[in-house]
Parts: C-alpha cells; structure tokens; sequence
C-alpha cells in the first residue's frame, strides 16, 4: 500500500502562486518514488495567510484521518509578520508539534519539521527593513529548532536556500513574494534525504 503523507502549514506548503506539482511536498513525493519510496499525493492543510492558531483551528475542523507514515510542519511566517508575540508562537507551535506527532500515530521519527523561509530577500520586501525580519525570523527559527529537538523529530533548515532570492530572481515566483517550483525544488531535496532515513531499515 502506498505510504501516507500529511503536510501541515501555510502558503510555503500550499504553493502560493505555483502550480500543484511544485510544491515543496509534491516534489519530495516524486523524488522518493523515484527512490523507491511508493507515497500517495500529500494530504494538505495549509492556507496563505495562515498563522499557528489559525492553522490548529483548521486542522480541529479537518480532522484528517490518521495515522499519517509522514507528517511535515512549517508554520511560523504569518506570525512574525503580523508582529505577534514570539513566546505566543513558541507556545503554540509547541502545540501543533504535538498534534503533528499524534497524526504520525506517535512516531517521533516519522515528523519533519522545515525552518521559516526569510520573506525579506524577496522584491515585495524592497522597501522594508529586511535586516530587521532577518533577525525576527532567525528567532522565530530558534523557537522552532528548539522545540524540534526536544520532542525529538527531524528538522530541515531551508532558511539559508531562501536567502539564495537575493541574488537569483528565479527563486521567487511572479507575485515577487513566495518562492518558485525551483526554490521548492531545492527544499524537497533539502529533505530528501531525511525523509529517506526514516524509512530506511
């Protein structure tokens, strides 16, 4: 039987303003079929705009069946740029971490938490302070890897390829704000090789 995958988060794992086959979860799913790795299309919750309560919100009335072989989770943007509180967000990604852990029917091994992207190298940032939102989303990122490695899941920093935007417009997409199929290219074989060892005997 194929393997189940559900891919948690918000416009980074839904593929703003790209098609479905790019998206980060779908890429990953071909790539380890061509490793020999037999998944269904990725279940997704996941909206653009979404923040960690709103995306708990959506997954209480969802409520996909699980359990789940692979459950991935990258949320965390929306909160940073609407200014919300950090500790809010450590509290309530820590929450969604063990919501993710629970679809995954337990298995610690079987969750793949990605870091936040840095939206401040994109052309939609030109006229902010893009140091700023660097440094707010490497503490964002902090929060996130911290609560990561205390529940013992495995974690895939694609922060440093975003930032790669800043000198290669074919990163982002045409809306100037979220990233390409080949920057979501990039990720899926950022994890890759995660996701490989978690279902290598």
């Amino acid at each position: 039987m194929p393997l189940r995958f559900l891919a948690l988060g918000d416009s980074y794992t839904i593929g703003e303003s790209v098609s479905e086959t790019e998206r980060w979860p779908n890429q990953l799913v071909r790539l380890l079929g061509e490793d020999g790795q037999d998944f269904e299309a990725p279940t997704v919750i996941a909206k653009t705009g979404w923040t960690t309560d709103e995306l708990a919100q959506a997954i209480s009335a969802d409520l996909p069946q699980g359990p789940f072989d692979l459950v991935s989770l990258l949320i965390g943007v929306n909160n940073q740029y609407r200014g919300r509180p950090l500790d809010e967000y450590r509290a309530q990604f820590r929450k969604l971490l063990e919501t993710a852990i629970n679809f995954a029917g337990g298995k610690r091994e079987h969750v793949l938490v990605l870091s936040i992207p840095d939206w401040g190298v994109t052309p939609f940032a030109e006229s902010r302070e893009r140091s700023g939102i660097a440094a707010q989303i490497d503490a964002f990122n902090d929060a996130n890897r911290e609560q990561a490695s205390r529940e013992g899941v495995a974690y895939v920093d694609v922060t440093r390829s975003s930032r790669r935007a800043a000198e290669d417009p074919s990163f982002v997409a045409e809306d100037g704000l979220h990233p390409s199929g080949k920057m979501y290219s990039e990720w899926a074989e950022l994890a890759l090789p995660v996701v490989r060892s978690m279902f290598t005997p």
